[in-house]
């Protein structure tokens, strides 16, 4: 990881994401904010391709919006500054396409959208997928240094305690 990480700072990337997957399948995906940290890693569940959703439609190359979602604890919004960093601050709304995260008991809930436009009064949405649905295991500081927070098994025994 740090030899990719100092060949992709090298070449001017402001990020590196790495995907995890076992047997075919992917289970996780790291976010490494170049030149020096921090680094997120989330397990990934529930994942659908596009083509697995019902009535899907077509992505375009515009720039989506994007939507955070109850972010509220300090960590939590550690983890909403990652994701605002990895999308560019100009959305194109002509594209009419959302990108939503929403946090919800520590699951942070990932749907990609398009308004539709129905008629002048009604508004709905189209799923363009994918969707899937993270939850942080490990924040570190730098790139696979000091580990700032780490998701323990006790963590679930709480059941009214949440750290995003």
């Amino acid at each position: 990881m740090n030899d990719m990480a100092e060949y992709c700072a090298n070449r001017d990337f402001t990020d590196l994401i790495v995907i995890n997957e076992d047997k075919k399948k992917i289970n996780g995906i790291t976010f490494i904010h170049l030149p020096s940290g921090p680094t997120f890693y989330f397990s990934i569940s529930s994942l659908k391709d596009t083509k697995h959703i019902r009535g899907h439609g077509k992505q375009t190359g515009h720039v989506p919006e994007l939507v955070l979602n109850n972010f509220s604890t300090r960590l939590g919004q550690t983890v909403g500054r990652l994701f605002q960093s990895l999308f560019p601050q100009k959305p194109e709304f002509q594209g009419r396409q959302v990108v939503t995260l929403h946090n919800q008991r520590d699951f942070i809930f990932f749907r990609f959208h398009r308004y539709v436009f129905k008629n002048e009064e009604k508004v709905g949405l189209q799923e363009l997928g994918p969707q899937f649905t993270l939850k942080l295991r490990r924040l570190q500081r730098g790139i696979k240094e000091e580990i700032d927070w780490e998701h323990r098994p006790d963590m679930d025994k709480d059941k009214k305690k949440f750290y995003l």
